[in-house]
């Protein structure tokens, strides 16, 4: 929010009535033509973003929290609009929805009843969709590969020049929202049973978009793929300093290098960063692309980049034995893991190897002919290892939190159909880089609150009071009980907790449902610290080839900084960062939920031929519809309440147990029960269980004919996935 509009709410804060047009200007001092101006664009802007309400007497208020929200709205089969805010559901009756559809971001007005009604719709989910031509009888029909528009019959239309074929799948474009819905072909993206067209049509779903507009691809040929001479004026020579980069196996875009020299107190640190910023200018056609796409996108067998391949795999990447233009932050590392002083200058570096988390690990883990291989770093490596070291005890001390979740490692074959699935390997390699760059960001927040320079940070709040409370009862319920001092948790505490359970038995399950009380960790222009990892400052600056923040940081310290910027422009600045941070967010969240979508498509395709196998698991969430267990691999799989034939089973909200009428048996989380897979739903992307060896009750009663609500709460969700929470987490 800029500083006028900031004015503006603080005048109508302090009104109780409200004020009108005139009121305003008064209260602001406002005197010439000009001001009341921009006084009338301001009001008309903030009118329609709903930041305040017009009366029919043209008195302007500000809204109020309690019966307005702005909120993202889900919308179910029948046409019910679910608002899910922190500690309540607030239902829209679907004569209320306006023309929202599932997933946008909607105005709500809530009334006495805590019923809402859609006021205005802010955002689009999705403004295209994918569907697929069938055929049906003798003609040709588009089918909407989404259920939920698919049930909307929307009518959908092409050009008479546009030629269709069974089987041919096509972006649509909305030209209609709402109940009447209406949609365009925009084009063919393949046939439906094209290797990879599952995964494409889901991305196409989210909107991320494997092709960039022409004119982006212009500006990206248009740029030099060598480093000139004239790059390097005004930069720091790191070239002669032994620097390596160390990324996954698969990596092609690398953002950061490290070198490191020993010191008489600990260590010097030299973190060095793409300066995509050099190459990507502020308003180009390859910016505007890059703001609108927000994050690359990593999806199983493939990369969506944030920027052109000819950038992010070429000049801007850090490849091995070729100059590259770079940031770097400099730091003297104490032996304690405190940070004494750091500096940012502009740089330019020949990293002279391109190290693999692999390599790096069999090389710590003591592998002769690995160590034979990279003896002439050897040095390097044990330095970097004992600083990166030193650096997490030290933010340890302070409490961050670590909750070593784990993350499927999808493979895929040349077709892309998943012939294994198992457990990513994270060792001590990944974990030296995430330590420099976590301690890097740290240092470049400081360095523009220091200097007041307009940036995005990464921010992270502490848990709801509300969310721990009801932790700490499921945590005493399996035995684990969480002791706190106070009154609200402190990182220290949630640390030692997770530590003191770490070897048990329900960990994971533990370590889970807490990552779910903490809040997401999200951009935002101001500066209010990370609470997991326990920094009162903290960004990101070290991935500028694959998110936007870091380019926008990058670009900041640039102007204000190296080229002392008279800040002219720091109002627009203020106000561009703010919109940003909003943009990165939602996109975050997109691609998230696109990868997400993604693992659980190809986990279901894994688990297609394992119809009828046997597996020993453990129940990790529960429901009164019923229970999500893990087998193995992080492979989740629901059994439904509908299948629990032994019994007639309700859920038990104290114990967070599904509980049997006759036999009082339980399921309650943590539980090891051994299950069979009776189903896969590709379309919903989920894997149906069932408990082995159930056996019928034979007594009917009235209690079985209510026990079941699993229909109301699939006619809400679609699918047996809505309650289940990612495992993901972003730092």
């Amino acid at each position: 929010m800029g500083k006028i509009e900031t004015r503006i709410i603080e005048v109508l804060k302090a009104s109780k009535r409200g004020s009108t047009r005139k009121q305003i200007e008064k209260e602001l001092g406002l005197s010439t033509s000009a001001d009341f101006a921009i006084l009338s664009k301001t009001l008309d802007k903030m009118e329609d973003h709903f930041e305040v309400i017009r009366s029919n007497g043209n008195v302007y208020t500000v809204p109020d929290e309690k019966d307005y929200v702005t909120h993202t709205i889900h919308i179910s089969r029948a046409g019910t609009g679910y608002i899910d805010l922190e500690k309540e559901t607030i239902l829209v009756d679907s004569r209320d929805t306006l023309d929202a559809m599932d997933g946008d971001t909607v105005i709500v007005h809530i009334n006495k009843y805590r019923e809402g009604k859609v006021i205005k719709v802010l955002e689009r989910a999705h403004t295209t969709y994918t569907g697929t031509f069938l055929r049906k009888g003798k003609a040709l029909k588009c089918i909407p590969d989404d259920v939920k528009i698919r049930e909307l019959e929307p009518v959908i239309r092409y050009e008479k020049s546009f030629t269709p074929v069974d089987g041919m799948k096509v972006l649509l474009t909305v030209l209609e929202y709402g109940k009447n819905l209406k949609l365009h072909v925009e084009k063919s993206i393949g046939h439906k049973d094209d290797p990879g067209m599952d995964i494409l049509s889901i991305l196409y779903n989210h909107e991320i978009l494997p092709e960039f507009p022409e004119e982006a691809i212009q500006e990206a040929e248009s740029i030099s793929q060598v480093v000139q001479e004239e790059d390097l004026k005004n930069r720091i020579d790191l070239t002669k300093i032994p620097t390596i980069t160390i990324d996954g196996d698969d990596s092609k875009d690398f953002d950061d290098a490290v070198s490191i020299e020993k010191t008489n107190k600990g260590w010097n640190l030299k973190v060095s960063i793409a300066d995509v910023s050099h190459y990507v200018k502020e308003g180009s056609a390859l910016d505007q692309e890059a703001f609108k796409r927000g994050t690359s996108v990593y999806v199983v067998d493939r990369v969506v980049p944030m920027l052109p391949h000819l950038l992010s795999n070429g000049i801007c990447s850090l490849n091995p034995e070729e100059i590259r233009l770079t940031l770097t932050c400099e730091m003297e590392v104490k032996e304690n893991g405190i940070i004494e002083d750091y500096k940012i200058y502009p740089s330019y570096i020949f990293s002279m190897e391109r190290m693999t988390y692999k390599k790096v690990n069999k090389f710590l883990d003591g592998d002769k002919e690995i160590r034979k291989e990279y003896d002439h770093i050897s040095s390097l490596l044990f330095e970097l290892t004992n600083c990166a070291d030193a650096i997490r005890a030290r933010r340890n001390a302070n409490g961050a939190i670590d909750f070593d979740s784990e993350e499927a490692e999808i493979i895929v074959n040349e077709n892309g159909f998943p012939i294994d699935v198992h457990v990513r390997e994270r060792g001590h390699g990944e974990r030296v880089i995430e330590d420099c760059m976590i301690a890097t960001n740290v240092c470049v927040a400081n360095f523009l609150q220091k200097h007041d320079i307009p940036g995005i940070y990464r921010v992270h709040g502490e848990p709801e009071i509300r969310k721990i409370r009801s932790f700490q009862n499921l945590a005493k319920q399996l035995g684990h009980p969480l002791i706190l001092e106070g009154s609200i948790a402190t990182q220290k505490e949630l640390q030692q907790y997770l530590c003191s359970i770490h070897d048990e038995e329900y960990y994971p399950i533990l370590s889970h449902l807490l990552l779910r009380c903490m809040q997401k960790a999200q951009y935002d222009d101001l500066c209010i610290g990370h609470y997991g990892i326990a920094e009162k400052e903290y960004l990101h600056f070290t991935s500028p080839i694959r998110r936007y923040p870091d380019l926008v940081v990058h670009r900041m310290i640039r102007k204000y900084y190296f080229e002392k910027h008279d800040g002219s422009d720091y109002g627009d600045d203020k106000a561009f960062v703010q919109s940003a941070s909003i943009q990165a967010s939602s996109r975050e969240r997109n691609a998230v939920d696109a990868e997400r979508d993604v693992e659980d498509l190809k986990k279901a395709e894994y688990m297609q031929d394992k119809i009828g196998t046997s597996y020993q698991g453990m129940i990790t969430s529960i429901t009164r519809y019923g229970f999500y267990v893990e087998i193995q691999d992080t492979i989740e799989g629901f059994v439904a309440v509908q299948s629990l034939t032994d019994d007639y089973y309700s859920y038990n909200e104290d114990y967070f147990a599904l509980v049997g009428l006759h036999s009082h048996k339980r399921y309650t989380l943590g539980n090891k029960v051994e299950v069979t897979v009776v189903g896969v739903d590709l379309e919903s992307r989920t894997v149906q269980f069932e408990i082995k060896g159930q056996k019928k009750i034979t007594t009917p009663t009235k209690q079985h004919k209510t026990r079941s609500r699993s229909s109301k709460y699939q006619e809400r969700n679609g699918n047996t996935k809505g309650n289940r929470n990612g495992k993901r987490k972003k730092r």
